[in-house]
């Protein structure tokens, strides 16, 4: 496969999966600032922005229509579900050859309908939305597309952009101190509630809601199970074959990151939640760093070598 391909098969995995994950993290953090009149609403906005990557001034006022602006329309800047949809239907434009017909007409018609402003009262169904469209451009290639290299680079992209995600929801628990989301909140936001009350059949607890989302390797959100699904996807497309360790950059990093995780009390995990979900947000960066390297290297211009004297 042509690594421009499988790049833009990579990315419009992440790029979906950002869409998703953004809508998720907005509306249980927006719902909270109308549901709470204790939480100071600047502070908390600056807070949510900061963890999404944004930068803002520490002396402005903001408010929920800030952060709508910012991280949901703004189709400039690179953290907003807007700019996640378009860059997706880029992609996808750049690998017409591979992608199916029905993913780049979903992709297509979510970026023509997206909207330049969202009313206060409707913000529940435009992030509803967002994550319908996501669920549907997902179900399409999971039904409809070969277990081959395209499959894994999407996949790929998506399980790396989900374990972000999810470490970037859990931290908003610590957003507002006391006032943070409730761990029901966060469960329901992951889609999350009912495989919980399967699983553990009570209500949501701090150290089980956690160990959930972080540890449980049958629920397709927890960060254990998503890193796992990426180095999976690294294994089947370059098989070890050696005796000893493993030689790609990315699967060490990965690796790593779901040891600690899978190996330390979770207790300890949840008395340092946001530095933890730091950590695994640094480990999904490097490991994509390094599968950009390995995989979609940047072409380099010739250079000629005259004959030798």
């Amino acid at each position: 496969m042509l690594s421009r391909i499988a790049e833009s098969l990579f990315w419009i995995g992440r790029y979906i999966e950002r869409s998703d994950g953004t809508a998720r993290i907005l509306d249980v953090h927006l719902q909270l600032l109308l549901e709470d009149p204790w939480i100071e609403e600047s502070i908390a906005c600056q807070s949510l922005l900061q963890l999404m990557g944004s930068d803002v001034p520490p002396d402005r006022l903001l408010t929920r229509k800030d952060v709508l602006a910012t991280l949901a329309v703004d189709r400039a800047h690179p953290a907003s579900i807007a700019y996640s949809v378009k860059a997706a239907r880029e992609n996808a434009r750049r690998a017409r050859e591979i992608v199916p017909t029905e993913l780049w007409e979903c992709l297509n018609t979510t970026s023509a309908r997206m909207p330049r402003k969202v009313a206060s009262e409707k913000t529940h169904d435009f992030f509803g939305w967002v994550r319908e469209r996501a669920a549907l451009a997902v179900g399409i290639v999971e039904s409809g597309v070969s277990r081959d290299e395209a499959w894994h680079f999407f996949n790929l992209g998506r399980s790396l952009e989900q374990a972000d995600m999810t470490a970037r929801l859990l931290a908003t628990r610590s957003l507002t101190e006391t006032s943070g989301p409730s761990w029901t909140t966060i469960l329901r936001s992951c889609g999350a509630y009912e495989s919980y009350l399967r699983t553990y059949r009570g209500v949501p607890s701090a150290r089980n809601a956690a160990e959930f989302l972080l540890l449980d390797r049958l629920f397709p959100r927890s960060i254990v199970f998503s890193v796992s699904r990426a180095e999976q996807c690294l294994r089947e497309m370059e098989p070890r074959t050696g005796r000893v360790g493993v030689s790609g950059r990315a699967q060490r990093v990965l690796g790593q990151i779901r040891s600690q995780l899978e190996y330390r009390p979770i207790m300890d995990i949840l008395s340092d939640l946001p530095h933890q979900m730091d950590i695994v947000q640094e480990a999904t960066s490097t490991a994509s760093e390094a599968i950009g390297e390995r995989y979609f290297p940047t072409s380099t211009v010739p250079t000629w070598t005259g004959e030798a004297s």
